[in-house]
């Protein structure tokens, strides 16, 4: 595959032709906020709204986990109208997500903290008000896993992981709008679902949604899962 030329805030870079930028920038240390892109993706959803970036001769920004680079192009991670749909996206993540930090099994290790420290934002609402609605149980039934659905961004790295990589189908987005969900079939409990407890959903959330209940499950499976692509 040939290769191109362009900047990335003024930084000269070298990367396939076609490849998308999120992962070219990110390979590169350079960082741009995104929690629902995955690279193996042909089409990836750009749900998260995250990722944005500005481009010499758009006129407005696009989002860099599906932007194919190409010679010649100039590319900026911060402006204005970027850090505004930035900000914007991470304060509707906000006002459905349980906001208690201290609490949470991915404390210090939660990519809304990471791009909250990267971009200068606050992890609590401002502008919005938190959304009013009864979040399911913890699900803790596997005993390896437990899966807190207050916590969850809709990103689908952990459907991703479970029909693509473990090739389970366990879980899937199920409901639209406000009331869109990761479930398993008919909202039965994991440990009653098709689960191979193998923790690759787990490995590839991102925020504490899913997280294990014991440190040493590794041990007790025998093996190591692979890390998520946040």
């Amino acid at each position: 595959m040939s290769e191109v030329k362009f900047t990335i805030d003024g930084r000269e870079i070298t990367a396939p032709a076609g490849e998308k930028l999120l992962w070219v920038a990110l390979k590169h240390d350079i960082y741009i906020p995104h929690l629902c892109g995955i690279q193996e993706e042909q089409r990836p959803g750009a749900g998260c709204r995250l990722c944005f970036v500005e481009v010499e001769g758009q006129a407005h920004p696009v989002t860099s986990c599906t932007l194919p680079v190409r010679e010649g192009m100039a590319v900026k991670t911060r402006t204005p109208a970027v850090d505004r749909l930035v900000r914007s996206a991470f304060e509707l993540l906000l006002s459905d997500h349980r906001l208690q930090c201290g609490k949470c099994p991915k404390n210090r290790a939660c990519a809304l903290q990471q791009i909250a420290r990267e971009r200068g934002l606050k992890l609590k609402l401002n502008r919005l008000k938190p959304l009013q609605r009864e979040f399911p149980p913890v699900d803790d039934s596997t005993a390896v896993f437990a899966c807190d659905r207050s916590r969850c961004v809709l990103c689908g790295q952990c459907v991703w992981a479970d029909q693509q990589v473990a090739k389970v189908g366990a879980i899937g987005f199920s409901r639209r709008g406000l009331n869109r969900t990761v479930s398993t079939f008919t909202g039965m409990e994991l440990a009653d679902s098709p689960c191979t407890k193998c923790g690759l959903c787990v490995e590839a959330c991102p925020v504490g949604a899913l997280y294990f209940l014991d440190d040493n499950w590794k041990n007790l499976q025998g093996g190591q899962t692979p890390k998520g692509k946040i």
